[in-house]
């Protein structure tokens, strides 16, 4: 049982620096996919109200927040 919960604790411990590194990955492949994306302006212009909402997330500390919002600029952006 001590076992478990040990275990338990070192994937809660690991899982949010895992999260800090993944933000900054999503919102590099945001700005590549602006450079080149065909989407009306409308469509840009809430994938950066997210991307913007995403970054100071992280920033924020608040990881799962940013992907969420993060992944919904992609879908946006067709990423």
């Amino acid at each position: 049982m001590k076992k478990l919960m040990f275990a338990a604790a070192m994937t809660m411990a690991l899982a949010g620096p895992a999260l800090a590194n993944q933000c900054p990955m999503l919102m590099g492949k945001i700005d590549e996919a602006m450079k080149t994306a065909t989407v009306d302006e409308a469509t840009k212009a809430k994938a950066m109200e997210l991307y913007t909402k995403g970054k100071a997330e992280h920033e924020a500390g608040d990881h799962a927040a940013s992907e969420k919002d993060l992944g919904e600029a992609m879908k946006l952006l067709g990423i």
